[in-house]
């Protein structure tokens, strides 16, 4: 089987020494490439039978969830590829003595905090039990919504709730909890789907090889 490690898959980069022990024009240093990325591809990302519901506790990381799901804290790429995770400080939810530092820099005081950051409207149902307005649509504190009832013209007033910053932030937070993971009976088809992705095509930019690619030596030119 392909190793599980992502960065076993990710090709090489050869780019031009600039180390002042440098003595060769045309000297090279080789490293991952870590501008080569893959995605899921639409048939596996959107197949959700592929995937279960797994809830972030606090203090988890990618590597945690692994080792916890998968028995392999290697996995912690397959944990972010398989919700679209690039940036880990701003996608991951934070532990909890990260969130509260968070919150009094961002807000200064505990008054600001649970100060109103917008309005939401609450359900708003006719007599026969039809939604006119759903529920959590962010709209103007002074919104008001006119509907036909059984024929006869009504107008719904104070149909709206204030939402304070500091619930805001939860909700952000607990929709960064929720994510989905690719179930174990798959790896081995995402890890041949990234054979498969990862490696150069010949003919393209600066290729040298399958696993490598070479920046131009600009220092030749001058």
């Amino acid at each position: 089987m392909a190793s599980k490690t992502y960065f076993k898959h990710v090709p090489d980069f050869d780019y031009v020494s600039r180390l002042p022990n440098s003595k060769l024009i045309n000297d090279y240093v080789k490293t991952k490439n870590l501008f080569k990325r893959v995605k899921l591809s639409d048939e596996i990302f959107g197949d959700l039978t592929l995937f279960s519901k797994y809830t972030i506790k606090s203090q988890e990381r990618p590597d945690s969830v692994a080792y916890k799901v998968y028995e392999d804290s290697n996995l912690d790429w397959l944990v972010m590829l398989s919700n679209n995770i690039i940036n880990l400080q701003t996608e991951w939810p934070m532990d909890q003595v990260s969130y509260d530092n968070y919150l009094m820099n961002k807000y200064s005081s505990y008054e600001n905090m649970y100060g109103v950051h917008h309005y939401e409207t609450i359900e708003v149902l006719d007599t026969n039990k039809n939604i006119i307005l759903p529920k959590g649509l962010e709209v103007p504190q002074d919104f008001s919504i006119t509907y036909f009832d059984n024929g006869v013209e009504k107008i719904a007033t104070n149909v709206t709730g204030e939402v304070s910053n500091l619930v805001y932030e939860d909700q952000i937070q607990e929709k960064k909890r929720s994510i989905y993971l690719l179930r174990s009976d798959y790896i081995s088809l995402i890890l041949n789907e990234i054979g498969q992705l990862m490696p150069y095509k010949e003919g393209s930019t600066q290729y040298v090889g399958r696993s490598l690619v070479r920046g131009d030596n600009i220092r030749l030119y001058q």
